[in-house]
């Protein structure tokens, strides 16, 4: 019930609307209430007075609480609809507010269709329960408890036979509810797992079609389906015995009353116009029951969805900070290594060895090994994308562990490999760490980039829309696009991940030129497998099977004859 209790936090922002909800829906269940009454009164008017004028006054009364019910109706559904939806899209907000402020071990271990999932099919199933299952309880139990009220003041004997079921329902209700919480679980992990395999394969269609692998893609998600379907029809088995129980059960009532209250209206101790009250109420009654089985049931399935809403909403946000962290006003742009070892979280093996180094403000430093060195491990601890277990770093003479992650990140930028760009336009994406830029500033960081001759010549300029992951670009316009977005930010400390390694002679002119104005009075730290990319370093680092091995300028370490000097002579295509 802690989840329930939750979720319905998230109601307390919309409490007048809420409470303007609560009334629409309480007047017009006891409105509802009323219809019985009138119709009895109107059947034994009917039998016993010849005289129309009652009939008439007891339909326009009718017809008057018909009216006021469905204005009240207006105000119910309307108020709900704000509040149902408001609430989802504050849950949604929340959901994906944590999401972005996880640490990367987090998505290490995770995949995207499943991450996603929680903000797409839980969330809808939550949407149920919040949208409709509120007015639902609340209307229908105010109609249960008024009707078995009225039922005892009509007929206290009839009204033993509507009693009598109700221990049946909310013991039947209790085990069948188990039942669909644990199944609705098991479906919605399985739905997060179609869409999971479904997001990557789209992700890598082009990987799929390259392969020809559309059919074996379609096999896996078929049977990541199939298996879904089958829980789903489990499910509805569970369901389909549950609902028409409950359903026998209050026909099965109806009847009992029929035939005692028919009993009672020959012998004269009631009149037909109180038996066909008592069973107007006797319908209200059941269907409320009915309705609440309904309701216990999407319960249910929304506490099996809440529970993973929950979770993610529990993961700790980023790594732990420190009680004050520090905020350094300037950077300058310092790293130091200490005795660095790691591994990353859920695996034995040891990636960094006793790393020890230090970058002065200002210098360049290339990162150069084979492939499996731990390079871009290295690079990852400087924004503090993990913690070393053993050792520490440093910038500016301050364990990046003291500091506050967001000064930490914001002084550094990064051009990876691989550059990731959302399908927004270009402008959007320069903005991505500088919202507030004006189009001056984003012109003048792509003509440093060398990216705003090709930008201008397409008919949209910088509202040209980039496609998913920037696949309308070419490699070296992404790159370039890059180079301006980390110039944009105008960082103290810069990473560049591989940033040439694979792109044709010309495309990697132009990015190398943008890469040397970027560098230009910044602290940097390059991945290279190129021999250009790496001579106008002050210094190089190089790795070996996780451990610095050697350390000094192009020239030294050639002059040294070891590893680099051997990665030197096959160009570091390694």
């Amino acid at each position: 019930m802690s989840q329930l209790r939750r979720l319905f936090g998230f109601l307390r922002r919309y409490r007048g609307w809420l409470l303007l909800a609560a009334l629409g829906v309480a007047v017009s269940a006891a409105l509802g209430l009323v219809f019985p009454r009138i119709m009895g009164t109107l059947v034994d008017t009917a039998l016993d007075d010849t005289d129309t004028a009652s009939l008439d006054t007891i339909a326009l009364v009718l017809l008057g609480v018909f009216f006021v019910q469905a204005l009240f109706n207006y105000l119910r559904i309307y108020s709900l609809a704000l509040v149902g939806e408001g609430v989802v899209a504050d849950l949604r907000r929340a959901v994906f507010d944590r999401i972005v402020r996880l640490p990367v071990p987090f998505f290490d271990g995770r995949k995207t269709g499943e991450i996603t999932s929680r903000l797409t099919s839980d969330v809808a199933v939550v949407q149920a329960t919040v949208s409709t299952s509120v007015a639902q309880a609340l209307f229908q139990g105010i109609s249960m408890i008024g009707g078995i009220a009225l039922l005892v003041l009509i007929s206290p004997l009839l009204s033993l036979a509507v009693v009598v079921f109700l221990p049946v329902v909310i013991v039947g209700g209790a085990f069948f509810g188990r039942k669909l919480r644990r199944i609705s679980t098991e479906f919605q992990d399985e739905v997060a797992k179609a869409n999971a395999y479904a997001d990557e394969s789209i992700a890598s269609i082009r990987v799929v079609k390259w392969f020809t692998a559309e059919k074996s893609a379609a096999g896996q998600y078929d049977r990541d389906i199939r298996s879904s379907y089958a829980i789903a029809i489990r499910r509805a088995r569970w369901r389909a015995v549950f609902i028409p129980f409950i359903t026998f059960v209050s026909f099965g009532t109806l009847a009992l009353v029929l035939w005692v209250g028919g009993r009672q209206v020959l012998d004269g101790s009631l009149t037909a116009g109180d038996l066909v009250t008592f069973l107007l109420y006797t319908l209200i009654v059941a269907g409320a029951i009915g309705a609440f089985t309904g309701l216990y049931s999407q319960l249910q399935e929304a506490l099996g969805a809440s529970r993973r809403i929950f979770e993610l909403l529990d993961e700790a946000p980023e790594l732990a900070e420190s009680d004050e962290p520090v905020v350094l006003a300037d950077i300058e742009g310092s790293i130091r290594f200490e005795g660095v070892d790691f591994a990353y979280p859920g695996r034995e093996v040891t990636v960094l060895r006793d790393i020890d180094f230090e970058v002065a403000p200002g210098e360049i430093v290339a990162l150069v090994g084979p492939s499996g060195a731990g390079k871009s491990t290295l690079v990852q601890l400087i924004p503090r994308f993990y913690d070393p277990p053993v050792g520490r770093i440093l910038i500016d003479d301050v364990d990046v562990r003291e500091q506050s992650i967001e000064s930490l990140r914001s002084a550094m930028a990064a051009v990876p490999q691989e550059v990731q760009l959302f399908s927004g336009t270009i402008a959007e994406n320069l903005r991505i760490g500088e919202p507030d830029a004006s189009d001056e500033e984003l012109i003048a960081a792509c003509e440093a980039a060398n990216a705003h001759d090709f930008i201008s010549g397409f008919p949209d300029g910088y509202a040209t829309v980039v496609g998913e992951r920037g696949i309308r670009l070419s490699g070296g316009q992404r790159q370039r696009v890059a180079i301006a977005r980390a110039l944009l930010a105008d960082p103290s400390i810069l990473i560049l991940d591989e940033a040439t390694s694979s792109l044709d002679a010309e495309s990697e002119a132009l990015v190398q030129a943008a890469l040397e104005r970027l560098m230009e009075g910044r602290t940097t730290v390059v991945i290279a497998h190129r021999l250009s990319t790496v001579r106008a370093a002050d210094r190089l680092i190089v790795l070996a099977e996780g451990e610095v091995v050697e350390e000094g300028t192009h020239d030294e370490l050639i002059a040294a004859n070891g590893l680099y000097a051997r990665l030197s002579e096959r160009q570091l295509t390694a």
